[in-house]
């Protein structure tokens, strides 16, 4: 698995020495005709036949999807590759010294957004002496297939956490493949890679419907947390995709971490104990280091749908904002001269702030009482009140289309409003500095002292600069829109 995986990824390296765009399939790339020019003809053909079509044995998706046992792979098969591997490397090196071209690696993708999803601690011995036993006993697991789940323990206590990770990967989508048949009463879905039809992977199995339109009954049977992680892991454009980017060889396994590999072997643990039967359950819920996973692993939610994204960058901006309250203010002023500047856009800001919020109240949860009273609370503890307002519950799980659009817009507007913060923030540090030295005009006098009217109000300031204060009532009236969207469906 290993080797078709840095094969892949070295045959596009060498196709970018003749070609443009590396194409993003594998059967594609063996087809192009740059690779041909290359290695010669022949030879694709026969890596075609390894490892490059339903047609042929088709080792790499075969292997990858988890279809084979180890029984089903002959030890002939990985010698031939090897073999294959380093004839690729001569021809490659006489055609490299006959062009005079320098073949460059491609740098190795950093899985994006790892640190939201480590929600589970490090596995503890007391865990793996759970799963090894679990292992045995759990329905979940094929028995043809418990060699690899022995070895991928074997190789998180060596360390070699990308190598544990990869068979996890793969046997987590064969239990799941046998569970998905099981449910939805489609046993020949369960048949490897034929050349007459296509197989199923995690992509139909982790789906809402069915090709035919019918539910899947996989999803209602795990559970949205349950769900919400495979998705993270695995399906998510922000998210780590790490099955994807360890298929094709796009992460440098020598740096992989231990923490992405606790996540998903923590995940297994809860997984196999649902194919346990109650009694045995019972023994394992005893410890407290199980019964923190089963309780962690009931609680997830989503950390790489947009959803939470927004949740982030809101929070961000907020962070941001609330730092104008710290910039230098100027020694020979007062908080009471400044006060007694016009300070009737700071009130409207505040009166459009409260509108805003009173408005998007009756789309908020009826036992989420964080809105109310909005005209007696203190500014100070708006900051806490954004918190709460963007820790309420939203379910993301096969989001409707309409709710994705308007979260594009959203996010939109809220790297608008982070960068016109930040403007603001070098701005007002760029004027104290001018007005320090003296060097400031009369009229940017004027406007650096309206920067300050805001009564103690971080964000009342902010609202003062007008395209802040555009973005952030359009961002309030979408959040309210999302959230009707989100109660129609």
């Amino acid at each position: 698995m290993k080797l078709t995986s840095c094969l892949e990824r070295a045959l596009g390296d060498v196709f970018l020495l003749i070609g443009k765009e590396c194409p993003f399939l594998l059967r594609d790339l063996l087809a192009s005709e740059e690779l041909a020019q290359v290695f010669g003809q022949s030879v694709m053909n026969v890596l075609k036949v390894f490892v490059g079509s339903p047609c042929g044995l088709n080792l790499r998706n075969v292997l990858w999807h988890g279809f084979a046992s180890p029984e089903e792979v002959p030890p002939k098969y990985c010698s031939m590759m090897m073999l294959l591997t380093a004839g690729l490397g001569q021809l490659l090196k006489s055609y490299l010294q006959k062009t005079k071209l320098t073949l460059a690696h491609r740098s190795f993708i950093t899985p994006t957004n790892l640190e939201d999803l480590i929600v589970f601690p490090d596995v503890t011995y007391e865990v793996l002496s759970v799963l090894e036993e679990a292992m045995t006993k759990s329905a979940f697991i094929l028995k043809i297939m418990l060699p690899y789940w022995e070895v991928a323990l074997v190789k998180f206590k060596s360390h070699r956490f990308a190598d544990c990770a990869i068979l996890l990967l793969t046997q987590l989508e064969t239990g799941l493949r046998n569970v998905f048949a099981t449910l939805n009463r489609c046993p020949q879905r369960l048949l490897t890679a034929e050349s007459t039809a296509l197989y199923t992977t995690f992509d139909e199995i982790l789906a809402k419907h069915l090709n035919d339109g019918k539910i899947n009954q996989l999803p209602l049977f795990l559970g949205e947390p349950a769900m919400e992680f495979l998705w993270d892991f695995l399906n998510h454009q922000e998210g780590p995709r790490i099955r994807d980017h360890l298929s094709h060889g796009e992460i440098n396994l020598h740096e992989f971490s231990k923490e992405t590999t606790n996540q998903l072997l923590a995940f297994s643990v809860v997984l196999l104990l649902r194919f346990v039967d109650e009694g045995l359950l019972s023994v394992f819920k005893e410890k407290a280091s199980v019964e923190l996973l089963i309780s962690l692993a009931e609680g997830y939610s989503s950390r790489c749908h947009p959803v939470f994204q927004l949740k982030k960058q809101v929070l961000s901006c907020e962070e941001s904002i609330r730092v104008w309250a710290l910039l230098p203010f100027p020694k020979e002023l007062t908080w009471e001269a400044v006060r007694l500047e016009d300070n009737s856009e700071t009130n409207a800001c505040h009166s459009l702030i409260t509108k805003m919020t009173d408005e998007l109240y009756h789309h908020m949860p009826e036992d989420h009482c964080v809105l109310k009273d909005l005209d007696h609370l203190p500014t100070e503890t708006w900051p806490q009140l954004l918190r709460e307002l963007c820790s309420t519950p939203v379910r993301t799980l096969f989001c409707p289309r309409i709710v994705l659009e308007v979260l594009v817009v959203l996010r939109s507007i809220g790297k608008q409003c982070h960068r016109v913060s930040g403007q603001v923030t070098i701005a007002s540090e760029l004027r104290h500095r001018q007005w320090v030295e003296r060097t400031l005009r009369s009229r940017q006098r004027q406007n650096y002292l309206r920067m300050w009217i805001s009564d103690y109000c971080p964000l009342c300031s902010a609202l003062s600069c007008s395209s802040l204060r555009w973005s952030w009532s359009t961002f309030m009236l979408f959040v309210g829109r999302m959230r009707m969207s989100i109660s129609s469906t």
